[in-house]
């Protein structure tokens, strides 16, 4: 049987809750931001299901959730086996829980995203949900280096970006890639946006 996609906001908080309960029972508290789909389900501004849950960042204190780092290349094992654990039992992707936006570290995070993040905890796994206000030029970057009317981009419109919000997004973002056609694509984005908002 293939693995089934999460889908909406109660079926990602019931995974990170089954995770954070297996972690409290493991006295091993651990604490993940996340962004894309899962963030956008979770803060109840879109409702699609969506294969994973994108870790971009870890707390350096998993207690006093404030201060964050990059992901390490892989989770601390006691963190792995709780992930492989749900994913078994709920039937989802082995890779459901994953750090693969961690590359955006080395070009850079949106300015003041860190006292923006919304933290809220499932028992001993506390989540870091990246803000409205830094969802929007994430979300340009990927319809941008992804597809400039595709599910990014509907994630997008979904966030009700104003015009002074897009073109502010739109700075940071054209920063992002140095190749010549893509402030073109991510102009795509923002008309794709504005014609069907």
């Amino acid at each position: 049987m293939s693995p089934r996609p999460l889908e909406g906001s109660e079926d990602f908080s019931r995974s990170l809750q089954l995770v954070g309960e297996l972690l409290e029972a493991e006295h091993t508290p651990y604490a993940i931001v996340i962004v894309g789909g899962a963030a956008l389900n979770l803060l109840g501004i879109v409702a699609r299901a969506t294969r994973d849950v994108d870790v971009i960042a870890v707390a350096v204190d998993p207690t006093k959730p404030r201060a964050i780092q990059p992901p390490p290349a892989t989770f601390p094992e006691p963190v792995q086996r709780a992930i492989d654990t749900i994913a078994r039992d709920l039937n989802l992707d082995p890779g459901w829980l994953n750090t693969g936006p961690a590359a955006q570290w080395r070009q850079g995070l949106p300015p003041g995203l860190e006292p923006r993040i919304n933290w809220r905890r499932f028992a001993a796994l506390t989540v870091g949900i990246v803000a409205r206000q830094d969802l929007i030029p994430l979300k340009l970057f990927a319809a941008a280096d992804n597809s400039p009317s595709g599910p990014h981009a509907r994630d997008l419109i979904g966030l009700q970006p104003t015009d002074a919000e897009l073109a502010l997004a739109a700075e940071w973002v054209k920063a992002q890639d140095a190749s010549p056609e893509f402030p073109a694509l991510v102009d795509q984005v923002i008309e794709y946006v504005r014609t069907h908002r």
